[in-house]
């Protein structure tokens, strides 16, 4: 016993396993060594990147540029004549007669009598259209009388009951601003009820375990979640407004944007044509951008905004 006492004390190490000898097929290989099947792709200069984006225009101005470049080869094509007066006034003709018509008044009325009738257009639409997308997508007596006869009104072309309206209602006001509802309800309908079908049906059963009422499920539920389809509804919607106010303002009118396009038209005057459809694209411009700025207020609990 004395003698193997002895053995460990001179040799801690003499019970410890043998080192296993390592073999050459499972060494580490070095991590300069190329792997086979791999390729070294090239990287890109972070600093010329960054030199890039730096020299490079914003979006706004980017976008305005191709707009001024627009109007630039219009204006060279008409200095140059190849564009004759008659056919396609050039800009700064437009703008001419645009300033002469801010000064005497003309451009101002006309353009407050089309954003009334736009309004007025707008703030009936869209509440009836609303409405009925409410009846029809939270009740199935809804859905089976109101959503059939929505869906089979909105195929007839609304031009095509201009006369009728005139018939009806006569050439007043009211034609005019109820040809300009009809084409708003639709769009709003449809995206709306679209939106209300969309709604996961595990809200409603858990409005009804945590005891919601029905007018408190519309509006904790059905509202927070429809508005983004409602929203792209009153985009199309307006986009469809502007488009009727042309068609409107033709029935008999005696002011208004469209009043100042069919009499330039009887005079042959291209310069005020083209000024009236600038000032449309314009105001529709403004609209969307509004709608848009709503959108972005209304909707920052919505991911991705």
């Amino acid at each position: 016993m004395t003698s193997i006492q002895e053995t460990l004390h001179q040799s801690p190490g003499a019970l410890k396993s043998p080192a296993r000898p390592t073999s050459p097929s499972v060494q580490k290989p070095h991590r300069d060594a190329k792997v086979a099947g791999l390729v070294k792709l090239p990287t890109v200069d972070a600093a010329a990147g960054a030199r890039r984006r730096k020299w490079r225009l914003p979006r706004g101005l980017e976008r305005f540029a191709g707009v001024a470049l627009l109007f630039a080869g219009w204006q060279a094509a008409s200095s140059a004549g190849w564009l004759s007066p008659t056919v396609l006034a050039g800009p700064s003709t437009v703008v001419h007669v645009g300033w002469d018509m801010i000064k005497d008044g003309t451009l101002g009325d006309a353009l407050w009598t089309s954003l009334q009738r736009v309004l007025w257009g707008l703030g009936i639409g869209i509440v009836i259209g609303a409405v009925l997308a409410l009846f029809a997508g939270l009740s199935r007596v809804g859905d089976d009388l109101v959503d059939s006869n929505v869906q089979m009104l909105r195929f007839v072309p609304i031009i095509g009951l201009q006369p009728l309206l005139i018939l009806w209602l006569g050439l007043g006001e009211t034609a005019k601003i109820s040809l300009i509802v009809m084409g708003v309800a639709f769009p709003v309908y449809v995206q709306t009820v679209s939106a209300i079908r969309a709604l996961d049906p595990r809200y409603a059963e858990l409005s009804t375990v945590v005891g919601l009422s029905r007018f408190g499920l519309i509006r904790r539920v059905v509202l927070p979640g429809v508005l983004p389809g409602f929203l792209v509804g009153l985009r199309m919607a307006t986009a469809v407004a502007w488009l009727l106010l042309v068609f409107a303002e033709q029935m008999n009118a005696h002011s208004g944007i469209g009043y100042l396009m069919i009499r330039a038209q009887t005079f042959f005057q291209t310069d005020v044509i083209v000024l009236c459809l600038i000032v449309y694209a314009v105001l529709g411009l403004i609209s969307d951008a509004l709608i848009r700025l709503l959108e972005r207020r209304l909707l920052r609990w919505a991911p991705g905004r």
